[in-house]
């Protein structure tokens, strides 16, 4: 598995929501390189992953709450968010990339929560077991980058204590971040990029140890894996234009990896139209032009452990 988590397209998506999810396997990834990326993506999600962590708190009693475990943590901004929200539970950010924890437990530490967050080098599904159990497992786009996907949910299943809660973030609406015609190049070029990425994301998945196709009926899987599902609910980001310089440094980082990621398999007039909006000095860039914003929404399933 990899990291990733809160985030993006596919070819930039990452568990811990931030969203960059390539397997090691695809392409070879430059976690320090990507790492500040996917923090920085987290970090402006926060206030989505803020209102799915208090909704998950009220399907489950903070006081209740002793061990969770936040899979797929990628560099923990959830991590924190969890800890926070659930003041009683040791929280254990799990992920597969030393160097993303490492980044988790500075964050920690850096906020007071130290103390009750720990780190876990596992991937998954072959390191599941080995995790111990929990009354909340937490796991945010980091399914899709598991081959045996039912498999998985039922190893995430088995951790739960009697009454626990597994919360599953998976699916949404593809980020938005453009106007459909901006001036340069065809329109639809964020449209464009989703399909070339979905048939990218067919070929990672194709890939993976074990993979198996799936109706992806979350609900169904869920109670295959032995839960009764609680409820189902998407959350908003809505960062309107004009947005900040962070905000415009991302955008500038994401559609940079997706240019390289999906370098070859772009028309070359989005290609060129992307290096446009890469360029710090294009008046047409990102960094400068005055619509662009951030647009994105998350869905969070929860199920519950007899």
């Amino acid at each position: 598995m990899s990291h990733h988590h809160h985030h993006e397209r596919h070819a930039g998506h990452r568990h811990d929501g931030t969203g960059t999810g390539t397997e090691e396997g695809t392409t070879h990834m430059d976690w320090d390189e990507l790492a500040p990326m996917l923090e920085h993506g987290a970090e402006l999600q926060r206030p989505l992953y803020a209102q799915a962590v208090a909704w998950i708190g009220e399907q489950l009693p903070a006081a209740s709450v002793r061990r969770v475990l936040d899979i797929g943590s990628g560099p923990g901004v959830i991590t924190c968010l969890l800890a926070e929200a659930f003041p009683n539970a040791e929280v254990v950010a799990v992920d597969s990339t030393p160097a993303l924890l490492d980044r988790a437990l500075a964050r920690a530490e850096g906020m007071g929560l130290g103390d009750r967050v720990r780190t876990h080098v596992a991937e998954i599904p072959e390191g599941t077991d080995a995790l111990g159990e929990a009354d909340l497992v937490w796991a945010a786009n980091s399914l899709h980058h598991v081959g045996d996907q039912r498999g998985a949910l039922t190893g995430f299943a088995r951790l739960l204590r009697p009454g626990g809660l597994l919360a599953l973030t998976e699916g949404g609406l593809q980020p938005r971040h453009l106007p459909r015609d901006i001036g340069i190049g065809r329109p639809g070029l964020e449209s464009r990029i989703d399909a070339v990425s979905a048939e990218w994301f067919e070929e990672m998945r194709a890939g993976l140890p074990d993979t198996k196709a799936e109706v992806e009926d979350w609900r169904a899987l869920l109670s295959a894996a032995g839960l009764a599902p609680t409820a189902t609910r998407s959350f908003l980001l809505d960062i309107p234009a004009p947005v900040t310089v962070a905000v415009r440094e991302h955008l500038v980082s994401m559609f940079g990896f997706q240019r390289k990621a999906l370098d070859g398999r772009l028309s070359d007039e989005d290609a060129a139209v992307l290096d446009r909006l890469l360029d710090p000095e294009d008046a047409e860039g990102l960094m400068r032009r005055p619509d662009c914003y951030l647009l994105a929404a998350r869905t969070v399933h929860a199920a519950r452990r007899g």
